[in-house]
C-alpha cells in the first residue's frame, strides 16, 4: 500500500497487521470523524479526519524507529473517538470539558468491542499490551512533554489552518530525534520555534474562544437530541454525517433543536461577556516544554527561554469563557 500524507509525504506500508487494521471498520469509521470537531462553519476548508491523524501518528513512529507494537498502538489510539471528536465531552456527563477525556476513559473497553483484538491476535499481538499506554512513551506522554500524538496533531493543525508553510513543518520534523524514549530537538532554535507555534495554536485554536463556542454549541445540540430521543447513545459512535442525518430529521418539528442547530452553525452571533452571559464554558488548554540538545546535555526549553516556565504554568490551566448569544 502506498499512502500519501500531507505532512510526511509518501510512505509504503507492507506489514499485514497494519494493512488489515487500516482496512477494518474500526479505523475506516474515523474517516467520517472530524479531527477538530465541527470547525467548518468558522473556517471553511479546514476539516480533516481522525483517520488522517491516526495514520500520521503511525507514520511518525515508524519514521523514527519505534517498534511495530508502538506503531500499532499509535495507529489505533483514536478509535474510541465519537462523532465530532471532543464535542462529545460537552454532550455527555461522562466527559470533562476541562480535560477532554471521554475518549480516553472508554478507550480500552471500546477497542475490545471492535474487530481490533481479533486482528491483533491473528498476528500474535496481545491486545492488553497494545492498549497499555505505559508501554509506549514515544506514542503518549503527559503534557507538557512531547509525544507522537501531540507532535502530529499540532503540525497537522498548523499546516491545514495556514499558520506556517510546509517548509517550516519539514524543518521541525527533520530537527527531531529520539533519545532514551524521549522526543528531542537537535537545537534550541527549533525547540523554541515549535514551542511558540504550539502556544499560538493553543490560544487561537485548541483553547480559543471559537473552539469553546464550537464545543459548547455542538454539545448542546447533541445533548438535547439525546434527551428527546431523536438520536441514541450508540449513534454518537457512528460518523459526523450519519449522526447529523438522524438528528436533522427533527429540525422542522422542534423549534429548540432548530435554534441549537443555528447556533452550532455559526448563524447566531456569540460573544465573550463575563458580565452578561448565557453559559459558562471551560476548555482544555495545552502547552509544551520540549527537550533539546545543548552540547551533549538534554535540557528543556523553559531552562533557556525567559518566561517560558510562566507560560507553561498559565497555559496548563483550562480556559474559561462566558458566552452570550444574540436573542
Amino acid at each position: 500500500m502506498i499512502y500519501q500524507d500531507r505532512i510526511y509525504g509518501q510512505i509504503k506500508i507492507t506489514e499485514p497487521v497494519v494493512l488489515e487494521l487500516i482496512d477494518s471498520s474500526a479505523l475506516q469509521r474515523l474517516k467520517g470523524v472530524d479531527q477538530c470537531g465541527y470547525y467548518e462553519p468558522y473556517a471553511s476548508g479546514t476539516a480533516h479526519s481522525r483517520f488522517e491523524h491516526s495514520l500520521g501518528v503511525f507514520i511518525l513512529l515508524k519514521k523514527f524507529g519505534a517498534d511495530l507494537k508502538e506503531q500499532l498502538a499509535g495507529l489505533i489510539h483514536d478509535v474510541s473517538h465519537g462523532a465530532f471528536s471532543h464535542c462529545i465531552d460537552y454532550a455527555l456527563d461522562e466527559g470533562s470539558p476541562k480535560k477532554h477525556d471521554h475518549q480516553d476513559n472508554i478507550f480500552a473497553e471500546f477497542v475490545k468491542q471492535t474487530i481490533i483484538p481479533a486482528i491483533l491476535a491473528k498476528y500474535g499481538f496481545k491486545v492488553d499490551y497494545i492498549l497499555n499506554e505505559a508501554n509506549f512513551p514515544l506514542k503518549e506522554r503527559d503534557l507538557p512533554d512531547l509525544c507522537a500524538d501531540r507532535i502530529d496533531y499540532s503540525l497537522r493543525t498548523a499546516l491545514i489552518f495556514g499558520e506556517v508553510e510546509k517548509k517550516l513543518i519539514n524543518g521541525l520534523v527533520d530537527n527531531l530525534s529520539v533519545e532514551n524514549k524521549h522526543w528531542v530537538f537537535k537545537d534550541f532554535n527549533q525547540a523554541k520555534a515549535y514551542g511558540q507555534l504550539f502556544l499560538r495554536l493553543n490560544r487561537q485554536h485548541y483553547a480559543g474562544f471559537t473552539s469553546a463556542l464550537m464545543f459548547q454549541t455542538v454539545g448542546d445540540f447533541l445533548r438535547y437530541a439525546l434527551q428527546r430521543n431523536y438520536i441514541e447513545a450508540s449513534d454518537l459512535y457512528t460518523t459526523d454525517k450519519q449522526l447529523l442525518i438522524k438528528a436533522k430529521a427533527w429540525l422542522k418539528s422542534d423549534k429548540k433543536l432548530s435554534l441549537l442547530w443555528e447556533r452550532m452553525n455559526n448563524r447566531i452571533k456569540a460573544v465573550h461577556d463575563p458580565k452578561d452571559f448565557d453559559v459558562q464554558v471551560f476548555c482544555k488548554s495545552r502547552i509544551i516544554d520540549p527537550l533539546f540538545k545543548q552540547g551533549k546535555q538534554t535540557q528543556r526549553l523553559s531552562e533557556h527561554l525567559p518566561g517560558w516556565k510562566k507560560v507553561v504554568t498559565q497555559e496548563s490551566r483550562p480556559k474559561e469563557y462566558f458566552i452570550r448569544f444574540e436573542k
